[in-house]
């Protein structure tokens, strides 16, 4: 007798409509990470949990911050926290305790290490109210890195700006180095970047190579391309320049200011001897229609220590074991009376 016969299969549709498609079972995350909306009565702020970005500032009305939609990673690296070193080490090498560290080249095109460990990181929320949130990350030992720091930082939302508070322990054996930065692009308003001007208190500038790492030190020539002592509009600037030994304190390192009068001044604590200038025009403006349009824009990047700091040593905070260090800078609107 011949063996009985297998059932037929079923059909292509009735074998779809039983199967649950891949939507339904892996919804599609944002690249940032959770998205944590800060507010007060006055204020909003939005930060992403990878690299600790702040995405989008606005203060009593006003816009004083690009926006970085949801459905990408910030754009020139807005609002990121460049940790623990800011800006470019050159060759990505340096030495320490007579060895050669050689880090992973981040910037290809330069053959540098841009911007630190943590730009590709998530962040875990270490506490939260409405109007603030803490975020940490821990840097492990890694190439060119045999330190272990633990690392945070904290948005809080005001009705006037926002203070920003970055802070690290040393988790490790051994001293280590620490410098820390962050890359917001400010704006005032709805205004167009083009009709900004911009003020930086700060006498000396960083000479750069071809490779965007310091050479020398420069006093600012007065009435050079590079003296921004006196408001001057963006529309005209092009600028990638770090100033060093910028003003400290709430009077603010730098001040931009609308057609309207309308300011928004950034502050640095006194670690924060450094800021780097970059006027970028290709920079993905958001409409309200969440279009987006290459325009304008100015990246104002408190730093608390120079460019390729791990070889000049320029700023370089070294950090006992068990040792804490914290500094704050921020952003604060102010209107004409």
């Amino acid at each position: 007798m011949p063996p009985p016969r297998p059932p037929p299969p079923s059909p292509p549709s009735a074998r779809a409509s039983s199967a649950p498609t891949l939507a339904r079972l892996v919804p599609v995350p944002s690249p940032l990470g959770e998205l944590i909306e800060l507010r007060t009565g006055r204020s909003s702020a939005q930060v992403a949990t990878l690299a600790a970005a702040l995405l989008h500032l606005v203060v009593d009305g006003v816009e004083l911050a690009e926006r970085t939609p949801p459905t990408r990673i910030p754009s020139h690296g807005h609002g990121i926290v460049l940790a623990p070193w800011p800006n470019r080490v050159r060759d990505a090498r340096w030495s320490h305790d007579g060895v050669i560290r050689q880090l992973d080249i981040t910037d290809p095109s330069r053959g540098n290490a841009i911007h630190g460990l943590l730009r590709n990181t998530a962040y875990r929320v270490r506490e939260r109210t409405d109007a603030a949130v803490t975020l940490g990350a821990v840097i492990h030992p890694q190439h060119g890195w045999p330190f272990l720091l633990d690392t945070r930082v904290r948005y809080a939302l005001a009705d006037d700006g926002l203070t920003v508070t970055h802070g690290v322990r040393n988790l490790g054996t051994a001293p280590a180095p620490w410098a820390v930065g962050t890359h917001p692009y400010l704006r005032v308003g709805a205004a167009p970047v083009e009709e900004l001007t911009l003020e930086v208190r700060g006498g000396h500038h960083l000479e750069l190579d071809e490779r965007l790492v310091p050479v020398a030190v420069r006093e600012v020539e007065p009435g050079s391309g590079l003296d921004l002592s006196t408001p001057r509009a963006l529309g005209g600037l092009d600028l990638n320049v770090a100033y060093q030994d910028v003003a400290t304190g709430p009077e603010g390192a730098a001040v931009l200011t609308s057609p309207d009068g309308t300011r928004a001044v950034l502050w640095q604590d006194a670690p924060f001897r450094w800021l780097q200038v970059f006027t970028p025009r290709d920079f993905p403006h958001v409409a309200d229609d969440a279009s987006e349009t290459p325009a304008l824009a100015v990246a104002l990047e408190p730093m608390t220590a120079a460019p390729d700091a791990l070889n000049s040593g320029e700023g370089l905070a070294w950090l006992e074991p068990a040792q804490d260090w914290q500094a704050s800078w921020g952003v604060r609107l102010e209107r004409n009376e």
